[in-house]
């Protein structure tokens, strides 16, 4: 296989420099400019650099995500995972708007400095579970989408830098000299003679921490220092080409399949199966350009292949402890005075909304003609804010219900990015795609996603923690097929993007009242179903033994999930974390029987959307913030928060 790959990557880049010009023309080494031609440059300077660029990147990222899953005995750890690359993302986005001079020669230790933040917070979050795979995977997932959901806010908000950090963040590979290879090459080099002294104590410590220490490992500085190692290799990649995603998971997997069991030879092997890895994907997206006329960035293609790896390697995750059924289950009577005071709050809080402005003058509260005046414009997307909340939360309730699983929600389970990718089809088939058309793409693409996760639902062997990974795993293949539509430039990627920040603005009044209609009618059908909602989380046995229809009950749960999970995506795009945080707000307020908990959290998340639209609408005035990226910001940060109190 390995030889197999070798020559289709060869072959694929001789045919794109032979393309442009044969063999006998290319220029000897060294390159001399002045006495070139065009299409000699173009090869000395763009197409040879970048074959390299593509072997060092890929190197240094398999590199980088054997180090991780050596450390944390984690085969699903790598640089995409536990946010790092998001952290560098953020860092070099942030810096790119507001502080351009600093890039200049200083862009590695921007991307670097970003990335170690990023992890030092995974790993707090993971250190008091002894780094515990699923909980690091959960940390890295919600600090990498804190991280994204600001870096995409920033980006939206300047128009000027748009396609330009679009294009950046899919991780391409184009070159114009070899200082990039240069670089690449030094920053490898050292790793890989690092590692080369770190094979031993890495080898101890798959032993277990208590005889790594025993046998003289000084396991924080072990820690400190493969770690570090580990973050300066892939944020060298993201200073240098962009967001490079999955090939420091794929690449040690690959090894493995090979037969290589030894950490020595993992360790020495993942850097030639990553560059190989990178080189092929850069290969084929060069080869479709050519043909197809089509041009990706690179590392959105090779994030196609992370969704269906995180998938096969579920079997091979480590968990820990055992899932058990939550407490909630039975439930405590229903808590009149706090339903009273979540009834109150909703109407005081969208009167807030349609009256609180902010002007160039100042803060002020609309009245008399100019409240008249702006009130067709802001009812809508008060309304539909608020129904969109109370479905997303309604689609989290029972997810959370549905899998066992308190992490569970429409974005956290994929169906999201399924609803993101039936857009995208939507918006690809039809010529002028109306809401109907939309809606109708979303819903087919979130209910496919549900069915897709409720197969791992019905495996009785499967642990609700793996079926989060399982979702994890749909989410990230969902993203990177929008990711690439994206990086085509072409008007369906400004639809795509436009729907991915998610806008109340948008919202008409057919729009807010069919949405409030079906967060109504999507209420009472989860009402009617409250018995299957309450002997769900018993498990499977349990609920076949009292006479469910456990397929139906399933099937008919995933339906409902999916459709208001779709009908809410359309207003705010595939982020808000508003299905997690509400059921889980409901929880801690005493609302713990399904039927009540059902109720308080679409209440709570009605709420909690109107909060994020007067917030996206008056934080960064005179620009308004996108609804979905706003409330997902705000939502990852309460999730960081309650993932380290539960710790």
């Amino acid at each position: 296989m390995p030889l197999l790959a070798l020559a289709a990557s060869g072959a694929l880049f001789l045919s794109v420099a032979l393309g442009r010009l044969p063999f006998a023309n290319w220029p000897a080494f060294p390159f001399d400019p002045a006495r070139m031609t065009i299409e000699q440059v173009i090869l000395a300077y763009a197409i040879l650099p970048r074959a390299i660029v593509a072997i060092l990147a890929g190197a240094a990222l398999g590199l980088s995500g054997a180090l991780l899953q050596r450390l944390l005995r984690n085969p699903i750890a790598d640089p995409s995972t536990l946010g790092v690359s998001s952290g560098a993302q953020l860092a070099i986005v942030t810096a790119t708007l507001f502080f351009p001079t600093v890039l200049d020669g200083y862009r590695p230790l921007v991307a670097l400095t970003g990335a170690a933040a990023a992890t030092a917070i995974v790993f707090l979050l993971g250190w008091r579970q002894r780094f515990e795979p699923v909980t690091m995977v959960v940390s890295g997932m919600l600090v990498g989408i804190t991280c994204s959901a600001l870096s995409a806010a920033m980006t939206l908000s300047q128009g000027e830098y748009l396609m330009s950090l679009v294009t950046w963040n899919g991780g391409s590979l184009s070159q114009q000299d070899w200082s990039t290879s240069l670089t690449l090459g030094i920053e490898l080099l050292v790793g890989l003679m690092i590692t080369a002294l770190l094979v031993r104590p890495l080898t101890l410590l798959g032993l277990g921490d208590s005889s790594a220490r025993s046998l003289g490992v000084t396991l924080a500085g072990m820690r400190f220092v493969v770690a570090g190692l580990a973050v300066a290799l892939s944020a060298g990649v993201a200073a240098a080409v962009g967001l490079v995603s999955f090939i420091g998971l794929a690449a040690p997997a690959i090894v493995r399949l090979l037969g290589i069991r030894t950490p020595r030879g993992i360790l020495l092997l993942s850097p030639l199966a990553g560059g190989l890895l990178l080189w092929l994907c850069d290969g084929l997206v060069q080869w479709l350009a050519s043909t197809a006329g089509e041009t990706f960035p690179t590392g959105s293609v090779t994030a196609l292949i992370g969704g269906p790896l995180l998938l096969w390697l579920l079997p091979q995750v480590r968990i820990t402890e055992l899932p058990q059924v939550s407490e909630s289950v039975v439930g405590r009577p229903v808590l009149v005075p706090r339903f009273l005071l979540l009834l109150g709050l909703l109407p005081l809080l969208g009167a807030a909304a349609l009256i609180v402005a902010r002007l160039p003058d100042g803060w002020m509260l609309l009245h008399g003609d100019l409240f008249w005046e702006l009130l067709p414009a802001r009812w809508p997307r008060m309304v539909a804010s608020a129904a969109a909340g109370g479905l997303l939360a309604m689609a989290g309730a029972i997810l959370q219900r549905l899998t066992a699983n308190p992490m569970a929600s429409p974005e956290v389970l994929g169906v999201s990015g399924g609803a993101g990718v039936g857009f995208a089809a939507a918006v690809s088939v039809f010529a002028n795609p109306g809401t109907t058309e939309l809606f109708i793409g979303a819903g087919c693409g979130a209910t496919f996603v549900l069915f897709v996760v409720s197969f791992f639902a019905n495996r009785r062997d499967l642990p609700p923690e793996r079926l989060l990974l399982a979702g994890i795993s749909i989410s990230a293949f969902s993203s990177a097929i929008l990711s690439a539509l994206l990086a085509v430039g072409d008007q369906r990627s400004w639809q795509i993007l436009a729907w991915l920040g998610g806008s109340a603005a948008a919202a008409t009044s057919g729009t807010a009242i069919f949405l409030a209609i079906l967060a109504i009618v999507g209420l009472a059908v989860g009402l009617v179903l409250t018995r299957w909602l309450t002997i769900l989380p018993l498990g499977s046995a349990t609920s076949l033994a009292l006479g469910m229809p456990l397929a139906n009950a399933r099937t008919l749960l995933v339906v409902t999930a999916g459709i208001a999970t779709a009908a809410a995506s359309l207003l705010v795009g595939p982020l808000s974390f508003v299905g997690l945080m509400a059921p889980h707000i409901a929880e801690r307020a005493g609302f713990e029987k399904a039927g009540s908990r059902l109720i308080a959290s679409a209440l709570i998340g009605a709420i909690l959307m109107i909060v994020a639209d007067l917030g996206a609408r008056t934080v960064t005035f005179p620009y308004e913030l996108p609804l979905g990226l706003f409330a997902a910001f705000t939502g990852a940060l309460y999730l960081v928060w309650m993932l380290g109190k539960r710790s």
